[in-house]
């Protein structure tokens, strides 16, 4: 059932290509696109933080473009407003009532460029449509499309004229990914390509939209046992109790982190969580629902972040 990727990680065949496709225009991040890919089984949302130029809205097109279903891409801004984000109701005098006029939030994937360009009062449109799968317009609550995903990209806060994510909707992302700098190989190939117009403008879809759900619907299924179970919980009990952290993971986290490593688990082909499945997944889904004491610059503290999680996992001993 399952085969090796480049990357030396297995998945089932379609999951596989969907990978590969996503891969061919992003070169070198064959692990950045395989958490992309454990975020749009778990039923989660991706954060991309990085600098600029790193081919972060490259790779949310990249997954949108090779899935087929509707896409929008908002390029949030200072003067967005939430309405610009979930829509309004427009009154029609010749029907006599107001009809409701859909946002781009209404589509399967939602790319949010630059999130952090837009104040935490537009920011926070998209907390009911993260966390419950719908919004509420005027006091009327209107579903959204299945499957959907949100993939927002982030600059470093430092950047001018950018405003800090709230924690109440980093907490709603179920990864932060950063992307990095390509290798000097892969970025020598990147010179040597051919391009005639965007990357993601040549790539097919190759997963509908009701297979996506079947592969959402199969992470359910997938076991995790107490003392796996218990060895998650250590880790995220330990992000309270650290010094050098102002507060810990919260229960999202852990119920965050549980789907996480079970949808990596069906990525590579098993029906069971591992121990390895918490440890791959623990940083990219707890660092970001941590703070970490004192003040300093914003990517100063993601990164401080990150480092005690790595060291949380490495010292917590893993179930045999």
């Amino acid at each position: 059932m399952a085969k090796k990727m480049d990357d030396g990680f297995s998945a089932p065949d379609g999951l596989k290509k969907l990978g590969e496709s996503i891969s061919s225009v992003i070169l070198g991040k064959e692990e950045v696109v395989r958490k992309m890919l454990v975020s749009m089984l778990a039923r989660g949302h991706v954060l991309i933080d990085d600098v600029p130029g790193v081919g972060k809205t490259t790779l949310a097109r990249a997954l949108a473009r090779s899935i087929d279903c509707s896409f929008r891409r908002i390029q949030f801004t200072s003067d967005l407003l939430p309405s610009d984000i979930l829509g309004v109701k427009v009154y029609e005098p010749a029907a006599g009532e107001f009809k409701f006029m859909p946002g781009p939030i209404f589509h399967c994937v939602v790319l949010a460029d630059e999130i952090n360009r837009t104040t935490p009062r537009t920011q926070s449109a998209l907390l009911e449509a993260m966390s419950e799968n719908q919004v509420t317009i005027e006091g009327e609550t209107i579903s959204l499309p299945h499957p959907f995903m949100v993939i927002a990209t982030e600059n470093p806060i430092e950047h001018h004229g950018t405003y800090p994510l709230p924690d109440s909707q980093l907490d709603r992302f179920l990864m932060s990914v950063p992307v990095g700098y390509p290798s000097l190989e892969r970025e020598r190939e990147m010179l040597t390509r051919p391009r005639s117009g965007p990357a993601t403008l040549d790539i097919p879809s190759v997963m509908g939209a009701e297979e996506i759900i079947s592969w959402q619907q199969k992470v359910d299924s997938v076991r995790m046992g107490p003392e796996v179970a218990d060895y998650l919980l250590e880790i995220v009990g330990r992000t309270r109790n650290r010094p050098g952290l102002r507060l810990g993971a919260s229960p999202r986290g852990s119920l965050a982190l549980r789907q996480a490593c079970k949808a990596n688990a069906l990525l590579e082909g098993r029906d069971f969580v591992l121990p390895d499945d918490v440890k791959d997944m623990a940083v990219p889904v707890l660092a970001h629902r941590v703070v970490p004491a004192g003040a300093g610059p914003s990517g100063e503290k993601r990164r401080t972040a990150r480092e005690a999680i790595e060291e949380i996992v490495d010292s917590t001993p893993a179930p045999l």
